[in-house]
This record gives C-alpha cells, structure tokens and sequence, in this order.
C-alpha cells in the first residue's frame, strides 16, 4: 500500500512540476495562455504573481520527492511526514481554489484528487 502511495504521490508531484513550468516559465505562451484562459493582456499583467505562484507548485513536489526518498533511505518518520505535508497541501489548496471559483473545478480536482489518494493510502499503509 506504501508503494502505491508513493506512485500516486509522484504523479501529483509532476502534474505539480507541469503547472510550475506553466506559470513560471511559459506563462505568456500561447499554451499557458489556453490552459488558464487568459489574455495576452492578463498574462503580462499577471506574470510576476505567476511566476511566484509556480514555485509554491514546485516546492510541494519537492516535498514529496524528498519524502519518498527520505522513506526509501529508512528514514520512515521523516519521510511519510513530507509526503503526508506535501500531498495534504495539495488537497488544501484544491479545496481552497474549488472554494473560491466553483467555475475551476476540474483544476481543482486535479491538483486534489491525487493528492488526497496519496494522503489515504499512505495512512493506511502506515497503519497496517
């Protein structure tokens, strides 16, 4: 169950590194554009709060790859503990924009759904 935690963990992390390269990286492009459906305009105006925003997203990833790695190297504590931060902060953070724009619920979901599995099959993989 662990190892399907830490699977599902990972995904979350790169769909967390895609929206990192989105925002702070192609912010202006037309594909970043498309998936945030914003304007040449409102990307220029927008682009240093992107650019900041995309590196909370690569933070969060961070965590999880540094908790599957700490897991993996027999640091069992330290390692659930930043999967168990990482992912729950994905999962907050989807309820915190599903929230605040119900129009944004697919983005939503996908940035809680994997998260929250992560967050469940890691607890119950830990509690068996």
């Amino acid at each position: 169950m662990i190892l399907a935690a830490f699977v599902v963990a990972a995904v979350a992390a790169l769909i967390h590194v895609y929206v990192f390269a989105l925002e702070s990286l192609l912010w202006t492009t037309d594909r970043a554009r498309r998936v945030f459906g914003t304007s040449p305009a409102d990307a220029q105006t927008t682009r240093a709060l992107a650019f900041n925003q995309g590196f909370y997203n690569l933070f969060l990833a961070i965590e999880i790859a540094l908790g599957i790695a700490a897991y993996a190297t027999h640091h069992t504590a330290v390692g659930a503990t930043l999967v168990f931060v990482g992912a729950g902060s994905m999962v907050a953070a989807g309820t915190v924009l599903i929230a605040s724009d119900r129009a944004k619920a697919r983005a939503a979901s996908l940035q809680a759904v994997p998260g929250l599995a992560a967050v469940a099959l890691l607890a119950i993989g830990l509690a068996a």
